[in-house]
C-alpha cells in the first residue's frame, strides 16, 4: 500500500493526539539540557497541522507543504523551524504526486536531513535529531513493506537515542552544558522516537 494523503492524514492525527501525552516528558528532557519548552512547541505544532488535515489536497506536495506553513505559524522556536524545513523538503520532493511507495522513505528522510543540516549549522556525530535522523534513513533503505519500514525507522531513532546518550552535546542551547550532557538524552532525538511510535501500525 502506498504512502497517499490520507495515510498522511491518519498519521499526522495520530502524531498530534500522542504529542500530548509525552508533552511533560519532552519539556522535562528539554529542561535539563535547554529552555524546557520542547513538549510544548511539539504539541502546537501537532495541533495545528492537525487542524489543516481535513482540507488537504490529494497532491503529496501540497499537503506536506500546508503542514510545514501550519508548524512555521504555531512554532518559531529553532526545532518548529527544523520540523518544518524537513516537510518543505518532502513537499518540494512529492509535488504533483497522489502516491509514493514505501521504498522512497529512505530517500525523502535523506533529503530532510540534509535540508535540515544546512539550515540549522550542525553536523552528523553532534547529537542531535539529526543523527537519528541519519539513522532511521539508513535501516529503511530498501524496504517496502510499510510495517518494516515504519519498525526500521523507529529502531534507527532508538538506536541513535541510545548510542548518544554517553556523548556530550556539541552545538545548540545543550552544547553549554558540555559534559554535564553525558548521561542525558537529547531532547530532539526522543522528540522524533515518540513522533515515530506514534505512527499506526
Amino acid at each position: 500500500m502506498p504512502l497517499t494523503v490520507e495515510a498522511l492524514r491518519n498519521g499526522l492525527s495520530a502524531i498530534a493526539d500522542a504529542m500530548e501525552g509525552c508533552a511533560e516528558e519532552l519539556n522535562t528532557a528539554d529542561g535539563k539540557l535547554g529552555d524546557g519548552d520542547l513538549g510544548v512547541t511539539m504539541n502546537r505544532a501537532s495541533r495545528a497541522v492537525a487542524d489543516v488535515l481535513p482540507d488537504l489536497p490529494d497532491d503529496l506536495g501540497q499537503a506536506l507543504m500546508r503542514c510545514a506553513q501550519a508548524v512555521t505559524k504555531a512554532a518559531s522556536s529553532s526545532y518548529g523551524t527544523l520540523t518544518a524545513t524537513g516537510l518543505m523538503s518532502a513537499a518540494k520532493a512529492l509535488k504533483g504526486r497522489t502516491e509514493v511507495p514505501h521504498t522512497e522513505v529512505s530517500l525523502l528522510l535523506d533529503g530532510a536531513l540534509q535540508a535540515m543540516m544546512a539550515r540549522g549549522k550542525a553536523s552528523l556525530g553532534d547529537k542531535t535529531v539529526l543523527d537519528a535522523l541519519a539513522e532511521a534513513r539508513d535501516r529503511s533503505a530498501g524496504l517496502d513493506d510499510p510495517a518494516a519500514v515504519r519498525n526500521a525507522v523507529e529502531g534507527g531513532a532508538q538506536a541513535a537515542l541510545d548510542s548518544y546518550r554517553d556523548k556530550p552535546n556539541k552545538v545548540g542551547r545543550a552544547r553549554i552544558w558540555g559534559d554535564k550532557s553525558v548521561g542525558l538524552d537529547d531532547p530532539g532525538m526522543l522528540a522524533f522516537l515518540r513522533v515515530v511510535q506514534a505512527l499506526p501500525r
